[in-house]
């Protein structure tokens, strides 16, 4: 019986290890696979901006002739005819006002509303912060029509202010629900201590809330930056003046015109005038964005 009990007991460990190989060849498999998928979009997205930025220092005649090989000499003056010419100066100058604007009110409103919905218990708070969320599940598209009505109403359409106060409303519903978590986890205790000492309501946010949420607004703010930076559908029906045409606009009405005209190293430049800084404004605040993406998730 003894040594029955010497032959059978390695059994079950042999299959513990071999159940342990098994998966750690699955998840070698699985890691090397989303590896690979990494990689190839990775391609698909750097390999076509390549392209687009060489070429914007091209000749037409390159651009279409040899359209994969590197320019002969770099036609830096393709820049300054989109920038001038093209009015694409014009454009990012409307776009940076419009943007500016909206931003600071999207960070200001969501701020202050998740703030209260947060941190007090009111009859009616989980309504009104399930309101907001709806606002996520409906499409824009689907407001175009009344929205026009209402901008026209207001005799804001085709102005700053008008499209200042779309994007503001348009970027609160995910605004409120990114920071609600993230004020419900910041510490109590120096509010709590603030207000014994007499500061208000007021003070307490504004000087011992709002920088300890640092971290979240920065990350909210570079998300609403890039989304309303590259928004055409709401300018495109809300702006219909010429001199207050946004980037998006801009850059749809020069792909038509220089597509006549043949023009095509300038749409390339202003095509790259475009993309750079949204590149630049995520490279320079990546770790900011993904800590404040990992504070609010560990701390929802």
């Amino acid at each position: 019986m003894a040594l029955k009990e010497e032959i059978v007991t390695p059994a079950p460990a042999a299959a513990a290890r071999t159940r342990t190989t098994r998966s750690i060849t699955g998840e070698s498999v699985m890691g090397g696979l989303s590896q690979l998928v990494l990689v190839i979009w990775a391609l698909m997205v750097i390999l076509p901006f390549l392209w687009m930025v060489m070429s914007s220092v091209k000749t037409d005649h390159e651009i279409v002739a040899s359209p994969w090989n590197f320019p002969s000499s770099a036609q830096w003056d393709n820049f300054s005819r989109a920038w001038n010419q093209a009015r694409i100066g014009d454009y990012v100058q409307n776009s940076l006002i419009v943007v500016a604007g909206s931003v600071f009110l999207t960070l200001l409103c969501s701020s202050m509303t998740a703030y209260v919905l947060s941190r007090y218990e009111f009859p009616g708070n989980r309504v009104i912060f399930y309101l907001f969320m709806v606002g996520l599940l409906f499409p824009v598209f689907l407001a175009l029509v009344p929205l026009f009505f209402v901008v026209q109403d207001l005799h804001m359409l085709g102005t700053y202010q008008g499209l200042i106060l779309v994007y503001t409303a348009y970027s609160l519903p995910f605004s409120i629900f990114f920071l609600t978590s993230f004020f419900r986890t910041l510490p109590s205790e120096l509010a709590e201590a603030a207000i014994v000492d007499g500061a208000s309501q007021y003070r307490v946010f504004f000087t011992i809330m709002l920088p300890l949420a640092k971290p979240g607004l920065v990350a909210i703010g570079i998300f609403n930056v890039l989304g309303q930076w590259n928004q055409f559908i709401l300018p495109l029906v809300l702006n219909p003046n010429p001199d207050k045409y946004l980037l998006s606009q801009g850059l749809a009405f020069l792909a038509i015109q220089q597509g006549y005209d043949n023009d095509y190293s300038a749409l390339f430049a202003a095509l790259t005038i475009t993309m750079v800084p949204t590149l630049i404004i995520y490279i320079l605040f990546q770790r900011r964005l993904e800590s404040g993406l990992t504070a609010g998730a560990l701390k929802g």
